[in-house]
């Protein structure tokens, strides 16, 4: 494998980590990269380039899992672990994360060959991006002057089931999983704090449920030639994500979500009047 394929793999890595956990939308932001720049369906085939952008979102999942490994092993009952924070006596249920991630998980089910075919553009990423940002501007604005819910342990049952609903709307490429998440969350009266690490806990089991089934259907697409290709863009992925993740969750408290709006549609901008 050359050196250019080595730094597309790369690169997209990077992107993918970047972006993934951060409320800018890591599908919009590969769909631009590639797309304009990179153009991995010409270094093997679109098939390879598709089920590559699978595989390095799987580093992106390692990152988030070891980042929350006590919190897993906790939800799993393998690890006991205190109530974080000053709310009601119980911990985080591994049932609520099921029940926020079942209406993005049904609707995925029932809608992702419309979206495959006809949401995967630059044109409706560039929408998705532009309504995200308007929905964070207005989770900041319209917010309860004081969070209600300040950790992850102090969440309901009815709170988990309404940011899943809002999680549906990540269904439009560009949206960001996180960004409509958080965004509910906040919302609903979670602190940034709280509304992100919900977040990323739902994000493991979805990301690596539709990663895994996208890779028994594209497995044939992995060969020897280009396995050097995924190898190389997993690990970016995960090294960067770690980063990310890392950096995400201490600042998020302080700047919230109006910076990432901003920077999306500014984005948005460039990409309309210097590329489009």
């Amino acid at each position: 494998m050359d050196l250019w394929n080595i730094f597309v793999a790369f690169v997209l890595g990077l992107v993918e980590g970047l972006t993934e956990f951060a409320p800018v939308s890591s599908t919009g932001h590969m769909i631009i990269v590639d797309d304009t720049l990179l153009h991995s369906k010409e270094l093997f085939s679109s098939e390879v380039a598709n089920t590559f952008k699978v595989v390095i979102q799987l580093g992106s999942i390692l990152a988030a899992v070891i980042v929350f490994k006590d919190r897993f092993l906790s939800l799993l009952g393998l690890k006991k672990m205190s109530p974080d924070g000053n709310g009601p006596g119980h911990k985080l249920r591994l049932s609520q994360v099921i029940v926020g991630l079942l209406p993005a998980a049904v609707l995925g089910l029932i809608f992702e060959d419309y979206i495959d075919e006809y949401l995967f553009s630059i044109h409706t990423v560039l929408i998705g991006l532009v309504a995200g940002a308007l929905l964070m501007i207005a989770a900041d604005w319209f917010r309860p002057g004081r969070p209600k819910v300040t950790t992850v342990d102090q969440m309901t049952y009815k709170q988990a089931l309404l940011i899943g609903l809002f999680q549906c709307i990540a269904l439009w490429p560009g949206f960001s999983r996180s960004g409509s998440t958080i965004s509910g969350g906040v919302l609903l009266g979670l602190s940034h704090r709280a509304a992100s690490d919900f977040t990323f806990i739902m994000a493991v089991p979805v990301m690596a449920g539709a990663s895994f089934l996208s890779l028994l259907k594209h497995w044939q697409y992995i060969t020897a030639d280009s396995l050097p290709f995924f190898i190389v863009g997993f690990i970016s992925a995960f090294l960067f994500a770690l980063l990310a993740i890392r950096f995400f969750l201490k600042l998020i408290n302080r700047i919230k979500l109006v910076p990432f709006a901003l920077y999306r549609i500014a984005l948005a901008a460039v990409i309309y009047f210097f590329i489009l």
